[in-house]
């Protein structure tokens, strides 16, 4: 019986470790400090929890920074139009996003303005299309 119950407890336990590993929002990211940045992506990955993609920016003195930016998850973002193909390696996009807390080149996206102009939303809390 003592068996059975210690491994109850113990599967019980393991059941909140990957809902405490996922972060919310407002522990990552600055609401108070909007981005906007323009750059070229270099990677995208459409992965869960959050798809991520990365782009190369240039400062006015031509140093280039890699930024890591987080999307929602695929499935939100399937349900605003995208696609795994939605952002390509080589595509130069202008991003509207928020800056992550720990000062690190991380940001969490709002929208990405594609090169034909549309702008496509990345958050569940942006409309879906413009």
């Amino acid at each position: 019986m003592r068996a059975t119950a210690a491994l109850i407890l113990i599967g019980a336990l393991g059941l909140g470790v990957p809902a405490a590993a996922h972060h919310t929002f407002i522990a990552q990211y600055d609401p108070n400090r909007p981005v906007v940045m323009t750059g070229t992506v270099t990677r995208v990955e459409w992965t869960n929890p959050h798809a991520r993609f990365y782009i190369d920016v240039a400062d006015d003195n031509g140093d280039v920074t890699n930024w890591n930016l987080e999307l929602a998850s695929p499935n939100v973002l399937r349900r605003y139009g995208w696609t795994g193909r939605s952002l390509q390696p080589g595509d130069r996009v202008t991003v509207d996003g928020t800056l992550a807390r720990d000062g690190s080149n991380m940001a969490n996206a709002l929208s990405i303005t594609l090169p034909d102009g549309r702008k496509i939303f990345a958050r569940e809390s942006a409309p879906v299309l413009e």
